[in-house]
């Protein structure tokens, strides 16, 4: 029997998660089966010293921050895992020493100040991993970019729950204040959100059609409280649990995404798979994402406004045909296999 492959997929722990950890379970979860024999896969998940959370080594907040990079480095190496290659899923993970694959999702945190800082070595470590993976290639083109390196495309998938979403029936609805038609915004609230292009657009758009509700899915944020909550035609809901929003997208009349910048764009492309419209910036990697199959508009508040109206004024069929067709080419298990292909490459380069 070969020798046995040793893959560990290191991320850290959260106690929100987003789009990000969807990304590391899912891919976790798949490669097992796809790598099969004689390939060991393990995750390794890092928490801070006093975190509650569950994980598997403690790590130090300078280590996370990379305030002091010798010390990362030094601690990355003293208690790397046996491995023949370690994937590290967050940039927050500190560099092991030996061969590695690193995930950049985006590059928001060189763009946006309100994105958080990437730890200081982090140039240094790119270039120095074995390979580096992007979900789109509007996010390799920027990685390429900025740290002079030819990253790998591999786009992320689409869960089968968004398919097979049902809509919310009346009982469902009345429980979360969320009567007749409604637009729904499922993101976050930092800066590259573009929140103010939204309200400046729902503005517009309440005007015309008052019947129309915008509903709002996402932790509390001064952002989005100081400029949707005294509006009677908004519903914010908070932190919905995961399961709702499938749902919630299945019974909206249109879901928009105004970004400015997205490294890959998940909520349009669930939107698709649960049949419903969807309104986007044409920006970043969202029409290389979306291509014919959503509404791409300028992300100020006139374009959206446009967009969303002529949305809601005549649903249209066909997009959503076309959106269907689109998110059934982005598959978790096609995202798994060509994880698969690169760590098997890089391993027997080796």
């Amino acid at each position: 029997m070969p020798d046995r492959h040793r893959l560990v997929l290191h991320t850290l722990a959260t106690s929100h998660p987003m789009g990000l950890q969807v990304y590391d379970d899912q891919v976790a979860a798949g490669l097992p089966a796809e790598l099969g024999d004689p390939w060991e896969v393990r995750r390794r998940v890092g928490r801070t010293l006093r975190s509650p959370l569950a994980g598997d080594v403690r790590v130090p907040g300078a280590v996370l921050s990379g305030d002091r990079p010798w010390l990362r480095a030094a601690y990355g190496r003293a208690t790397a895992p046996r491995a023949d290659l370690v994937h590290r899923m967050d940039l927050g993970c500190p560099p092991t020493g030996g061969p590695e694959v690193l995930t950049l999702h985006d590059v928001v945190a060189w763009r946006f100040p309100d994105e958080g800082m990437p730890p200081r070595s982090v140039h240094r470590e790119v270039r120095a991993a074995a390979a580096v993976i992007c979900p789109s290639q509007h996010t390799a083109e920027d990685v390429a970019r900025l740290f002079g390196i030819e990253p790998v495309v591999i786009p992320n998938g689409v869960g089968q729950e968004f398919f097979s979403a049902a809509p919310l029936d009346p009982d469902e609805r009345a429980a979360l204040g969320v009567q007749g038609p409604f637009v729904l915004h499922a993101q976050g609230a930092t800066l590259r959100k573009n929140l103010h292009g939204l309200a400046a657009a729902w503005s517009v758009v309440t005007a015309k059609r008052p019947d129309v509700r915008l509903v709002m899915t996402g932790p509390p944020h001064s952002r989005r409280t100081g400029l949707f909550g005294d509006q009677p035609s908004v519903r914010m809901l908070g932190r919905v649990e995961e399961g709702l929003v499938p749902r919630l997208m299945a019974s909206a009349e249109a879901v928009v995404v105004p970004s400015l910048y997205e490294g890959f764009g998940f909520p349009a492309l669930e939107a698709m798979a649960a049949g419903t419209p969807v309104v986007a910036a044409s920006r970043s990697s969202l029409p290389e994402v979306c291509a014919d199959a959503a509404v791409l508009c300028e992300p100020d508040g006139r374009s959206l406004a446009e967009a969303l109206l002529a949305v809601l004024d005549d649903r249209p069929v066909e997009l959503v045909r076309r959106g269907a067709r689109r998110a059934a080419e982005y598959t978790w298990a096609r995202s798994v296999r060509a994880h698969a292909r690169l760590y098997t490459s890089l391993v027997g380069s080796a």
